[in-house]
């Protein structure tokens, strides 16, 4: 084999880097499973204890996190979580844009385009500009969106072509707003590896959150508006007597039992009335403010961290004395506070109980009532573990802001050079109005600092060191440029008034997660188990063998690869993984096949492995590029599961053809060098005899091959027009729940219990076992009211609650049998519909045309696409036709499209492998007749097409039958489908293709004979 020491080298090189990506997932275990011991099943002690270590490095120089951020990370479907797509309401943005313009025809054009994006594939700023030419032809966008705001870009004279420009790159602006927003949230949420992306579709930003239980509060989280505000704030010298007087307070309350009735659960009014009538002696006895002395006394008691409570007992001690400044170190220098906002620093780990504090009422009592204590956004040291506590000043009496945010027209990030010393600033600009009020809040405030808050967090706190008029402000501080950006992000987010909406949704429960982490598991080590024993059964111990080795090496590389990737694997990765194995096996069997017949030829075990690999190049190479290509359309077209799909399946077919081409040949020609293998006849004494030079005359059974796979789409087209198929909630819209119960119940009973609750438009079908079912229902699915998930949920309880255990509550019963929801909106539902039969469209022109490219001839090409036409028809057929019959939901949704476009691949590979005999046939006798040689060419590659195809239906039948219900249908859809294409290999492509090309030959011989 020629380059087999650069083989030897990239082999090495690829395991190195797959056993370094793959070392951290074992890091990380490692440690899990020391939290998960030392916490001994307090959840919180053991988020606790991987926080302490997040910033220590714990491996080859990386840290915790680092480490946590680069293994591969189970999915939602497997860890349990919730998965979201959001969408940015770009009407409100062009609304804002108009600085909320009245005119009649431009906010009918919004509606218009709103209601036109449904079912249309241009974006919203098209379809607006499209609804505005309709309604007012003369009409000029300039006439709306030249703004004092952006006077700048937009003039009276500019054409509708600029006024769109600038129109996008704001929309752009404002998403990348949401996105900051968005990603700040969910920092502060503290999921552990969230997920959070743009997606093509403008406007739209996925959230993937993994283990989150709390899916009512993330919704509130994630639609919630971005509220940037300025405030006023106080000087901690102002404000510090109060502290001290809150902190004498909580000394002289037994917090001790305030805990203890906290965790028995008593109502935080009557804890807090009770205290209060045993405690208005206390309120009154510090209301009287500390003389300077005992001030000084106290900060440099704080300064020393009492040098007297080394040891635990006077550590306990001083927090009794001092429960506020126990968890709050002042913000002092030398000895004395220091000017400015910051009240002090805080242990992320004691923010909310100092929350806790300040919110009681005692305390609320003896600070200012205008004082607002509000937390930094962003840590202050290098591990994430201190954040600052703002002391805001309430000036308004209504509770306002000193100034709203709305008043920012632009933002920008800058590098400000002076001499002797360079600094990130902000430059910010306002509108008349806001110049006007920012005057003379700068005015009131020189020599204090401004507050930036977005989202409740203080982003920043500027000092005001003169009145700044014109609305043009610059920013300076202690901060790098990507904070200096992350400020002119949050400070543009406050001109765009847009909102967000849950446009799909998915939320899968954490036992669901378990059950399908084990079905996986489960299925593919039967499916890899039982290709081991059949490469054995058929081809020897030796080669069997050597091909195993080479799928144990095909898995190490695949999640490697997935690794240095840091991809998700989801169950639907499992299942691109175990069709991976089956789909490898096809390039050993090729290889094997080539070889016993060179050896039937005579020739030598050396000289027979060397013609058999080489022989049978082409063909695996051609079969895999176009497997490969339909995974890339998989990926384009595909969301969320689709594309760890095809991600899985690609890494997969790359691996499995360097496994399999050069590994093992790499090992047989040492096997060789070192005589340790000189007879190997690639057959055992089952398959010895088995398919030897066949004589099967396909192409004369050639009209009864056509008529089958006629007769069934036949079938399948008078059952589409009569029962239709099956739609599932991501081509309609509509919510599922998978519902879980105590006892078993029937799905007819649950569908009368819902039917009244949810309108009628709802379904139920059973989900494993008579224990749970999954409950479908479009009721509501277009109302974007924020607590219609709630409502529904409710609707839910209320129906059930007949068959629940006594005493559930509606939160009970959302939390432990609801195992999992899903909600898909009726604008994602078109674009997903839309997307796959664009996909599936494009991935049949794609494999024609690759035909037509490698082979050169308009034949193969014609019948490779009537052969993927003829498998895709017939698999819709069967699922009209049983979709009523099946014991499992056989529903036409994301993942059936993937199955089917993962059939064109799997079909075309086949048919590949018939075409590139063919043409080497051809290549060899390019006078024999045609129909001899097709004939021939389908005989001699029977034994190859049936292994293959026994090995990948026996690989999708363990999914299928262990995989989980969640895709079985998936499974089943390729399990059909494996059999349909191969029948159309045999029966259609090929038989297609002769016809073609004996018109073609009949048609060059008349010419001929008339020279």
């Amino acid at each position: 084999m020629q380059n087999k020491g650069f083989v030897k080298v990239f082999s090495v090189l690829l395991t190195l880097v797959c056993l370094f990506y793959l070392s951290f997932s074992f890091v990380t275990r490692y440690y899990s499973s020391k939290a998960a011991e030392y916490a001994a099943g307090d959840p919180a002690k053991e988020s606790q204890f991987i926080d302490s270590l997040s910033t220590q490095k714990v491996w080859l120089g990386y840290t915790l996190k680092q480490c946590r951020e680069m293994e591969i990370s189970l999915g939602l479907d497997l860890k349990g979580g919730m998965n979201v797509v959001l969408e940015l309401n770009v009407a409100d943005v062009l609304r804002s844009l108009s600085n909320k313009n009245t005119d009649e025809n431009f906010n009918k054009a919004l509606d218009l385009a709103y209601a036109r994006q449904n079912t249309s594939q241009k974006d919203f700023i098209d379809l607006f500009a499209e609804e505005y030419k309709k309604l007012d032809p003369g009409a000029r966008l300039s006439a709306i969106f030249s703004t004092f705001e952006l006077k700048d870009r937009i003039t009276p004279q500019s054409t509708d072509a600029q006024v769109i420009s600038v129109i996008r790159e704001e929309l752009k602006s404002a998403i990348d707003n949401s996105f900051n927003v968005l990603r700040t949230r969910i920092d502060r949420f503290g999921v552990v590896s969230p997920n959070i992306q743009r997606l093509e579709t403008a406007g739209r930003i996925l959230v993937e959150l993994p283990g989150v239980k709390e899916p009512e509060r993330v919704r509130k989280l994630l639609q919630g508006s971005a509220n940037l505000e300025f405030w006023e704030t106080y000087d901690l010298p102002e404000i510090y007597q109060q502290l001290i007087a809150a902190d004498n307070v909580l000394a002289k309350l037994d917090l001790s039992k305030l805990d203890a009735a906290a965790a028995a659960e008593v109502p935080v009014a009557d804890s807090a009335l009770v205290a209060t009538d045993s405690t208005a002696a206390v309120t009154e006895e510090v209301a009287e403010v500390a003389d300077s002395a005992s001030v000084d006394t106290l900060l440099a008691k704080i300064e020393q961290k009492q040098p007297d409570t080394q040891s635990s007992q006077s550590m306990e001690e001083f927090a009794k004395q001092h429960p506020l400044f126990a968890l709050l170190q002042i913000n002092q220098y030398n000895g004395q506070l220091a000017g400015g906002p910051v009240v002090g620093v805080a242990h992320v780990k004691d923010m909310a109980k100092i929350d806790e504090y300040l919110n009681m009422k005692q305390v609320k009592d003896v600070l200012p009532r205008n004082l607002s204590l509000k937390w930094g956004v962003k840590a202050i040291d290098e591990k994430e573990q201190f954040f600052q506590l703002y002391a805001i000043k309430v000036t308004n009496r209504d509770g306002s802001p000193a100034l709203g945010g709305d008043v920012v027209t632009d933002a920008r990030d800058d590098f400000n050079q002076q001499p002797g010393r360079a600094e990130s600033e902000v430059s910010m600009t306002m509108n008349a109005e806001g110049a006007k009020a920012w005057a003379r809040l700068t005015k009131e405030n020189i020599g204090k600092s401004v507050a930036i808050i977005l989202d409740d967090m203080v982003y920043s706190a500027p000092r005001v060191n003169d009145e700044i008029t014109g609305g043009r402000s610059s920013i300076t501080g202690d901060f790098t440029p990507e904070e200096a950006k992350d400020l002119a992000n949050v400070l543009k987010s406050g001109k765009m008034a847009a909102s967000v909406q849950i446009v799909q949704e998915d939320v899968v429960g954490p036992s669901l997660g378990q059950e399908a982490i084990t079905a996986g598991i489960i299925s593919f080590a039967i499916a890899l188990v039982l290709l081991m024993f059949y490469m054995c059964a058929v081809y020897g111990l030796i080669p069997g063998m050597i091909a195993n080795g080479a799928l144990v090496i095909n898995i190490f590389f695949t999640m490697g690869i997935l690794a240095s990737f840091q991809a998700v694997l989801t169950l639907s990765g499992i299942a691109g993984m175990v069709l991976t194995l089956g789909m490898a096996v096809d390039a050993n069997v090729l290889i094997y096949e080539r070889t016993k017949e060179e050896l039937r030829a005579g020739k030598n075990l050396k000289k027979s492995l060397d013609d058999g690999y080489k022989n049978a190049f082409s063909a695996i190479f051609d079969s895999n590029l176009t497997t490969i290509i339909t995974g890339i359309v998989l990926f384009y077209f595909g969301t969320g599961p689709i594309r760890g799909f095809a991600t899985t399946l690609i890494i997969g077919l790359i691996a499995s053809f360097i496994t399999a081409v050069f590994l093992t040949r790499i090992v047989y020609e040492g096997l060789i060098a070192k005589e340790k293998i000189k007879d190997l006849p690639f057959t055992t004494s089952f398959t010895k005899d088995l398919l030897v030079n066949p004589t099967v005359n396909f192409l004369g059974k050639r009209k009864v091959g056509y008529l089958l796979p006629v007769i069934l789409i036949a079938l399948g087209a008078v059952s589409m027009a009569t029962i239709g198929l099956n739609n599932g909630i991501d081509f309609t819209g509509g919510r599922n729940y998978i519902v879980k119960f105590d006892q078993p119940v029937k799905t007819d009973h649950v569908r009368e219990m819902l039917s009244s609750q949810l309108d009628g438009a709802v379904s139920v079908i059973m989900i494993g076992n008579e224990y749970q079912v999954r409950i479908s229902t479009n009721y509501k699915i277009a109302d974007s009211n924020p607590n219609i998930d709630r409502e529904i949920e409710s609707r839910l309880f209320e129906g059930l609650k007949p068959i629940l255990k006594e005493g559930t509550t509606v939160d009970q019963f959302v939390e432990d049998n609801i195992q999992s929801s899903q909600k898909v909106g009726p604008s994602m539902a078109d674009d997903i519909k839309n997307s796959a039969y664009l996909a599936v469209l494009f991935a049949m022109i794609c494999m024609a045309a690759y035909i037509l490219l490698r082979f050169r001839d308009v034949a193969f090409s014609v019948g490779a696409f009537a052969s993927v036409a003829m498998t895709t028809f017939s698999i819709i057929a069967c699922y009209t036709l049983l979709w009523k019959l099946m014991p499992f939901s056989m529903e036409v949704d994301q993942t059936f499209i993937a199955a089917i476009l993962t059939i064109i691949g799997y079909s075309i590979n086949d048919t590949v492998v018939v075409f590139d005999r063919i043409r080497e046939t051809i290549g060899l006798y390019p006078k024999r007749d045609r129909y001899q040689v097709i004939n021939d060419a389908l005989n001699s590659t029977l034994s190859r097409t049936l292994n293959t195809t026994l090995t990948t239906f026996v690989v999708v039948l363990c999914i299928f039958i262990l995989g989980g219900d969640t895709i079985r249908s998936f499974t089943f859809a390729i399990a059909i489908g494996i059999i349909l294409g191969t029948y159309s290999t045999l029966f259609v492509a090929t038989p297609i293709a002769y016809e073609i090309q004996k018109k073609s030959l009949a048609k060059k011989a008349a010419k001929e004979s008339a020279k």
